[in-house]
């Protein structure tokens, strides 16, 4: 019992818990989601690459089938899913994700449509050129070779990449409280951008984007907020706003086509996202505008059609895709990436800082690994010179010796022991020798062959150009400026393989507003007694009997556009949108009125549309005697509510007469008026003064105390009788006087 306690652990259960996620997380951090700022590589393409070098898969060779390259990386050096590694090596072969693809695959892969690739059985891979450029030198100590997983293999923890693959190919990957989303350059900004540091290392982040203005994405498009770019590049974080590339096109019968030829990044590798988004906006009548939709995509390039309705503003309708679809998108930019086993978030004159000095690290290691072999090279061409001038000796000591090892100890230390010679001449020059071990090696495995005259030659043109060689490899390693004018060389010639022009455009786009564009259409408002309110379409109303129509008080002809305007008694104007009244069949009941407009329990004296209203001329008539002319144009505003007339204390209004302009125009118009006590009054509306709707108006009749106006209209002079009451009356009864005079007994 006693072994059993001393083997337990006291562990304190929260502290275990913090330390097993922190070990988690920051494995998932380093290991496996974020890459590394040097070769812009994730660990799983780092070991895919490696695997397909170690398999000799060059630009050169054969494809090899994926599920063999999927094998060695999972079973050499990658321990984890092998549908995971192979996305991973999907992905590097395709040209809408990254500006240069580092696999080369053959077969299916996939497509931009969103088409996923076959099966790793089915598809063949080798590596591009561009990868060549993260995998040369491998063989010449550059980087450093760890174990693998298990001890069995060693594998690079970073590729000795000689291009900046992180900027220029960028990459995406979610880790544990944090993801890293950096955006891919055009190769050839980038590289001079990094030639331009080299220049000037104290270059300021404004200065290095004249030669790397923004990201420039494989699929185009436009970025939108260009200004936002320089804050982005400065912090490491940011949004930029991508859009699609479109034209406007002439199409059949009269219509305008909104063509996509280039499709935001976001989407890349989701094509068919976007073309259903904007089918679903069709169908579901969204945007009326949109006739048809059609993908037209083929090898040559992208080509998707909306087709739009005639005599649509295309404009308006573009504006509307741009926030309602994929055809402009966000894409949120985090420069975040493995420095030193932490992560950190780089900013553009960082990334590039850290690149070119893995550049002067791999350099340096370069030309000493050359400076070496240069030196080691020189010290057996020197020792093969030296001895073809002795051939002789070292003929007659090869003879006389019984062994190799023999044979090697007088060239190297001069031992003729048990050695024959022909001469003690030979002797004594044979104690003189003393070649180093690497050259006594080279000559005992010289062949005849080289003491031709011309292989002598050679061998002395030989050393001279390692001697050049070893004093220029010295040059380049004690001096920077050297060093750098090498790395600008060699990054100028992967400028010249890779470089393509741009295809994002940069620009500085506002988003309008899409405005819905209403097919304009004929409509009738009713209203009945109990003041319920609907609308009906034109075609509809001409099917209403008239018996049905009769519970109808008010019945207004007008656009679905346009507004309906209700004067009251108490000198207000309200205005309802012709799109807030309800569309209902005849049979429905529709809404009160007052539900439509502040109108409460105002007494309403017309209804009207705008569109009559503003091209009439009204006259108001109060009960205390005041009247009127006002031009409809007076009331044109977007509020919903105004004062339509100034109204004295104890005063309203008793009726408004609309005029067309055809009545206007007709002249002899007769203003006839009625009182409360039976008086009547008529007289020539040009007695009638046009005022603005602030106006009070003028005395139209002398009143008596008590009595009050009942009743106005305005006739035309060859109409005879006008309804008052219910009851027709005439025309003749009135007597003509002035106005402003006292009215007369009406003779009704």
């Amino acid at each position: 019992m006693s072994k059993i306690t001393e083997n337990i652990i006291q562990l304190d259960f929260s502290e275990e818990m913090k330390n097993s996620y922190r070990d988690y997380a920051m494995s998932v951090i380093i290991a496996r989601a974020l890459p590394d700022v040097r070769d812009g590589l994730k660990p799983v393409q780092r070991r895919i690459l490696y695997a397909m070098s170690e398999l000799g898969l060059d630009p050169k060779k054969p494809h090899r089938k994926s599920a063999r390259i999927v094998g060695d990386t999972m079973g050499k050096y990658h321990p984890h899913g092998d549908s995971s590694i192979y996305e991973a090596l999907v992905r590097m072969t395709e040209d809408y994700s990254l500006s240069i693809p580092l696999v080369d695959g053959h077969g299916n892969f996939g497509s931009i449509d969103g088409d996923g690739a076959a099966a790793m059985r089915y598809t063949e891979a080798r590596l591009s050129f561009g990868a060549m450029t993260l995998l040369d030198h491998l063989d010449k100590g550059l980087v450093e070779f760890i174990p693998n997983f298990d001890d069995s293999e060693k594998e690079p923890t970073v590729l000795p990449a000689m291009i900046p693959n992180l900027l220029i190919n960028g990459t995406t990957g979610i880790a544990v409280g944090m993801a890293t989303n950096i955006p891919p350059h055009n190769p050839g900004e980038v590289i001079d951008g990094a030639i331009a540091y080299m220049d000037n290392p104290d270059i300021t982040i404004e200065k290095l984007m004249k030669y790397i203005p923004a990201p420039d994405f494989p699929t185009g498009g436009s970025i939108t907020n260009h200004n936002d770019i320089r804050n982005i590049y400065e912090t490491g974080e940011g949004k930029i706003r991508v859009r699609a590339k479109v034209e406007i096109e002439n199409g059949e019968n009269g219509r305008k086509n909104i063509v996509i030829t280039e499709i935001p990044y976001t989407i890349a590798g989701n094509k068919l996202k976007l073309v259903e988004s904007l089918v679903a906006l069709m169908k579901d009548k969204v945007f009326d505008e949109i006739y048809d939709v059609r993908d037209e995509s083929s090898k040559e390039g992208i080509r998707i059609v909306v087709e739009v309705k005639k005599d649509r503003d295309v404009d308006n309708l573009l504006n509307g895709l741009y926030k309602k679809t994929p055809l402009e998108d966000t894409y949120g930019v985090n420069l975040l990436a493995v420095k030193e086993k932490q992560p950190i978030v780089f900013n553009l004159k960082s990334i590039l800082e850290e690149f070119i000095r893995f550049q002067e690290e791999l350099y340096t290691k370069e030309f000493k690994h050359l400076l070496e072999k240069a030196e080691n090279r020189l010290e057996i061409v020197d020792g093969l010179i030296r001895a073809t001038d002795v051939i002789d000796l070292i003929i007659e000591i090869l003879r006389g010796s019984t062994s190799i090892k023999q044979a090697k100890a007088c060239l190297t230390t001069g031992d003729t022991t048990d050695i024959k010679f022909k001469s003690d001449e030979s002797i004594k020059q044979a104690k003189t020798l003393d070649f180093t071990e690497r050259q006594a090696e080279a000559i005992l495995a010289m062949p005849l062959s080289k003491l031709i005259g011309l292989e002598i030659l050679k061998l002395h043109e030989e050393n001279d150009t390692l001697l050049k060689n070893i004093e220029e490899y010295k040059i380049i390693l004690g001096n920077t400026t050297e060093l750098y004018k090498v790395i600008k060389s060699r990054l100028k010639e992967f400028k010249k393989a890779f470089n393509t022009p741009r295809k994002t455009i940069l620009e500085n786009a506002t988003n309008a507003e899409y405005v819905v564009e209403e097919k304009i259409e004929d409509i009738y408002v009713l209203i009945d007694r109990f003041g319920y309110t609907k609308s009906i379409d034109a075609s509809s109303f001409s099917r209403v009997s008239e018996d049905n129509l009769k519970e109808y008080s008010h019945i207004v002809f007008m656009k679905n556009n346009d507004k309906l305007c209700l004067f009251t008694a108490e000198g207000n104007m309200h205005q309802v949108k012709a799109s807030a009244i309800p569309k209902c069949k005849i049979k429905d009941k529709g809404v009160l009125i007052h539900t439509l407009c502040k109108v409460d329990k105002e007494n309403i004296l017309i209804y009207t549309s705008f569109e009559q209203l503003f091209e009439s001329q009204l006259v108001f008539s109060t009960k205390l005697g005041y009247i009127k002319q006002v031009s409809g144009v007076e009331f044109e505003t977007i509020r919903s509510l105004i004062s339509a007339t100034k109204l004295d204390d104890g005063d309203e209004l008793i009726s408004i007469n609309m005029l067309s302009a055809g009545d206007i125009l007709a002249g002899d118009l007769k203003v006839i008026i009625l009182t409360e006590k039976g008086l009547s009054l008529g007289f020539s509306l040009e007695e009638v003064t046009e005022m603005k709707k602030t106006g009070r108006g003028v005395k139209s009749i002398d009143l008596d105390k008590n009595d009050a106006v009942a009743f106005t209209t305005v006739l035309k002079a060859s109409e005879e009788t006008f309804q008052f009451a219910g009851k027709e009356l005439s025309v003749k009864k009135v007597r003509n006087r002035k106005r402003g005079q006292k009215g007369q007994k009406a003779q009704l």
